[in-house]
């Protein structure tokens, strides 16, 4: 049974890599966005598509219609963790998983009590001036009117995470790289593999047994060790 290869891998291992996506999160009630009731399926009430909105020329032109979006889109600050980041909370606690690389910015990797957490993306919890780069919360964002404006210099406070246009993070990449490069074991979930850079991370595993958990199939698949079409959550409860 494929589900008990896996226990035995990871009763196997202590050099765990994990890399996941939106898909992790879906069972926390928080929306991915390709899907057919993703965030991107544009509704006609919308001006503008949600690519365009999360992307740095809008957040520059458009800032205010940009908090609004973002605000009521993009933060689900009663999302609590769900099966999945449980379960690999657990296994970094055992001492077998070394590394979360996440693509998501919610937080709720951290809330389940996983330590080492990779933000590809950032976090809604990381908030910062532009101009003086004082750091912020995310009840000040989520509580100011219009636009989030610092209080000491009044410059706009801009969510930490990454938008279209806008690099990734160089350090927070390289640790991810390092991580996937020397893991015995990567398991990718909840991600379709389709978004780049952060998707061609896993073109630096050099291990073999790299395990697919994702509910559709992805270009990947038939270079797995083993592939899972199910619920990450489900799967990876099965298995600690």
């Amino acid at each position: 049974m494929t589900i008990q290869k896996l226990k035995s891998i990871i009763e196997n291992s202590n050099n765990i890599v994990f890399f996941g996506g939106a898909g992790v999160s879906t069972e926390s009630n928080i929306p991915d966005f390709r899907s057919e009731t993703g965030l991107y399926k544009k509704d006609n009430t919308q001006k503008y598509s949600p690519e365009y909105m999360l992307s740095h020329t809008f957040f520059r032109k458009h800032t205010e219609e940009f908090f609004e979006f973002y605000k009521t889109k993009m933060v689900y600050t009663e999302a609590k963790p769900n099966k999945a980041h449980l379960a690999l909370a657990e296994l970094e606690k055992r001492g077998k998983l070394k590394a979360i690389i996440t693509q998501n910015i919610d937080g709720l990797h951290q809330m389940a009590g996983s330590k080492n957490v990779l933000e590809l993306h950032g976090s809604i919890y990381r908030n910062y001036c532009v101009d003086c780069k004082k750091e912020y919360g995310l009840d000040f964002v989520m509580k100011s009117e219009n636009i989030p404006k610092c209080v000491e210099c009044g410059g706009i406070v801009k969510p930490d995470v990454v938008l279209y246009e806008e690099s990734l993070n160089m350090y927070v990449m390289d640790k991810a790289l390092e991580y996937i490069r020397n893991a015995d074991v990567l398991i990718v979930g909840g991600t379709s593999l389709s978004v780049y850079p952060a998707a061609n991370l896993i073109e630096y595993y050099r291990g073999n047994k790299l395990i697919l958990i994702n509910k559709s199939e992805t270009y990947y698949d038939r270079r797995a060790f083993l592939t899972f079409n199910d619920s990450i959550g489900e799967v990876l409860s099965q298995v600690i």
